[in-house]
């Protein structure tokens, strides 16, 4: 007759390691991938708690805009920033720029004293750019699929406080994207043109082509270790010194002004950064016959790019280097239709940063500045995700200094980036 035996486990062979609870995070409410196939074509697809499920799968849909065409209206809606937003200069009745009032939104971070119908005008041109190009170049189409996908993925978009995550062979301006507005009413205000864009809603990624190393948990120190690689020349009038401060503080902090010192440090095995700030030059230099790449340049303006990360981290991959970047340089986000604007930051991913944030556009000193102060402020009290930290910027700068230069930042990864702080460390 059988019966139940007593059983006591007296050896546990995986010691307790039967999971990772370090690679444990929560999943995004919602996954849109955008994916290049063969014969240029692009085949979205979305999952998510926050879209209906399709019989147990996800939504799919075969596209009818080539990658050309949506890479080319980007790079349009980010030069459109440059020259409607950055690069406003208000006029008299004669054309003449108004005197005390030269390159407003370009010289200073806070826009609040500026007249908000003016920039209603230009954030309603650029919000109405921003929704075209995820709608009616990207996601257009009359086919059943099609249709199908745009009205979900307009659906879940138009909610607030998702974590998106756009994991997309295509490299877009997501937070600045825009979401469609149905009410008239309420379109002429400056918050109700903020609060259509998606940087203003959600927390938000681009993944695709670059993922962080998984590894064993890191032991985190009892002072962050972080780094400071800059120009020196650069933003002498902002609050540059104020970030730098703001680095240093509680932290072990390293600064880095040459091509030198930066190789130097890229190169030993042993470099364990939490976070990497650069503040310098980019620009974008031919690469023959391929498309130009973007470099980054220190004091000494010698370039750095991907292939050098590449280089030196090549035989360090698993290593315990794995920061999160904050590359605030000049021009990072400057990119024609066939420029790559991703490469230094997929390498820098590819060989161990968690995520890389920086701007999508030509970012003016004076708001990169306040920017980085207040990421790396809030980053370093190691309370929040990068993520969540992004996302409460965009809505900060837009409340407090009325500047919509938040949602041009993006996360390339990195959205569950958070700073550990020992047992014995003090936040």
């Amino acid at each position: 007759m059988p019966r139940a035996l007593t059983s006591r486990v007296i050896q546990d062979p995986s010691d307790g390691f039967r999971f990772l609870p370090h690679l444990e995070t929560e999943p995004p409410d919602l996954r849109v991938s955008f994916d290049v196939l063969g014969g240029g074509r692009i085949r979205a697809r979305m999952s998510g708690t926050s879209v209906p499920a399709l019989q147990g799968s996800e939504h799919k849909a075969d596209l009818i805009a080539p990658p050309d065409e949506v890479h080319g209206a980007a790079a349009r809606l980010c030069a459109r920033w440059g020259e409607r937003l950055v690069g406003f200069q208000p006029v008299d009745d004669r054309g003449i720029p108004l005197e005390g009032r030269r390159l407003p939104y370009a010289t200073a971070a806070d826009l609040s004293k500026e007249p908000e119908d003016e920039l209603c005008r230009v954030m309603a041109d650029l919000a109405r750019g921003g929704e075209s190009l995820l709608f009616d170049t990207l996601l257009r189409g009359d086919d059943a699929p099609t249709e199908t996908f745009r009205t979900y993925l307009r659906s879940a978009l138009s909610r607030e406080g998702l974590r998106v995550r756009f994991d997309s062979d295509l490299h877009l301006p997501w937070p600045m994207l825009c979401a469609t507005d149905d009410s008239t009413a309420s379109a002429a205000t400056l918050d109700a043109l903020f609060a259509r864009f998606l940087g203003h809603r959600h927390q938000i990624e681009h993944t695709g082509d670059a993922y962080a190393w998984i590894g064993p948990p890191r032991v985190a120190p009892q002072r962050p270790t972080v780094s400071l690689n800059h120009d020196v020349r650069v933003g002498r009038a902002t609050r540059a010194d104020e970030v730098a401060k703001a680095l240093a503080e509680g932290t072990e902090c390293t600064v880095r002004t040459t091509y030198e010192e930066l190789v130097k440090a890229f190169e030993d095995p042993h470099l364990d950064e939490q976070l990497t700030y650069f503040w310098c030059h980019g620009e974008f230099i031919d690469n023959e016959p391929e498309p130009r790449i973007l470099v980054i340049k220190l004091t000494d303006g010698t370039p750095f790019d991907g292939h050098t990360v590449r280089e030196l981290r090549a035989r360090h991959r698993h290593s315990c280097f794995r920061p999160l970047v904050l590359l605030n340089a000049c021009h990072a986000g400057v990119s024609g239709a066939s420029a790559d604007r991703a490469f230094l930051g997929r390498m820098l991913i590819e060989h161990g940063a968690q995520g890389v944030l920086g701007p999508q556009i030509s970012m003016p000193q004076a708001f990169a500045a306040e920017y980085a102060l207040e990421f790396v402020t809030r980053y370093l009290r190691g309370e929040a995700t990068a993520g969540r930290i992004a996302h409460e910027l965009a809505r900060h700068f837009a409340a407090q200094y009325r500047s919509p230069l938040g949602f041009a930042y993006g996360l390339h990864g990195g959205m569950d980036a958070r700073l550990e702080w020992s047992s014995g460390g003090e936040a």
